[in-house]
């Protein structure tokens, strides 16, 4: 028996590497899952991996900054599956490093739409269907660096910061309809998206893991396990909490 079995989840950026491997997980749990992301073609590919393990799950385009595309993937899961418990948001954008004079002020706005905007949109059409289900959980992808700042990246670390706070203001706000809303707040994880700043994984092993105490970068795994917790009803007394996944990097 699943520790997902008969829930619906709706996972965004689920063609990336954390959404992604999260919304396996889930799948291998028993749960349907709405596989969403800009990238369809990404998405259709985790779907295949789903669906090629025993798995029930559907790709949809989605584009989180709009509000239109967040409210028809939101529509879209409850006519694939009847209905919706589970809602992970995980699309973050990928910003220029600089600081606040030199970074372009569509960036930051661009930033804001997506890792800010998006969880908003994605919970004002998802929080409501949750709790017309009896309830559930919404998991919002925030980071180790919402929590402490490092140098040229303003954008992001506030945009996340921000994520973790608007998390707590909606469990607040919809404890009473048995929706919990918690924050998954990742350390470096081995993805495609830490290639942006070094050419090879070899490099950012070198510059990360003196960072992180527990002697390694965090793989998506890593992070779908405590996603999985969140999502499940082992994690029923927890809500406006924001679980730092990221192996010591912010005791330091």
């Amino acid at each position: 028996m699943g520790r997902l079995d008969g829930k619906v989840a709706l996972v965004t950026a689920a063609a990336g590497g954390i959404a992604g491997a999260s919304a396996r997980r889930f799948a291998a749990e028993g749960a349907s899952v709405l596989v969403c992301d800009i990238d369809l073609d990404g998405a259709e590919r985790t779907v295949a991996d789903i669906v090629a393990a025993g798995g029930t799950a559907r790709a949809r385009h989605c584009d989180v900054a709009d509000p239109e595309s967040t409210e028809g993937a939101v529509e879209a899961a409850i006519d694939a599956f009847g209905t919706i418990q589970i809602l992970m948001n995980g699309a973050a954008a990928r910003e220029p490093v600089a600081n606040v004079v030199d970074l372009p002020l569509a960036e930051w706005e661009r930033a804001m739409r997506i890792n800010l905007t998006g969880i908003f949109l994605m919970c004002k059409y998802g929080i409501p269907k949750i709790a017309a289900a009896g309830g559930g959980s919404v998991i919002n992808v925030a980071s180790q660096l919402g929590s402490v700042v490092v140098p040229n990246r303003p954008a992001y670390v506030t945009s996340k910061a921000a994520v973790i706070q608007l998390s707590r203001s909606m469990a607040l706000d919809f404890a009473k309809d048995n929706v919990r809303v918690n924050s998954l707040s990742p350390g470096a994880t081995e993805t495609g998206r830490l290639l942006e700043h070094y050419d090879t994984m070899e490099d950012v092993r070198r510059a990360l893991v003196p960072l992180h105490p527990i002697g390694r970068l965090g793989q998506p795994e890593d992070l779908a396990d405590a996603a999985l917790f969140l999502a499940s009803d082992e994690s029923a007394f927890v809500t406006g909490h924001d679980l730092i996944v990221d192996g010591g990097y912010t005791a330091v």
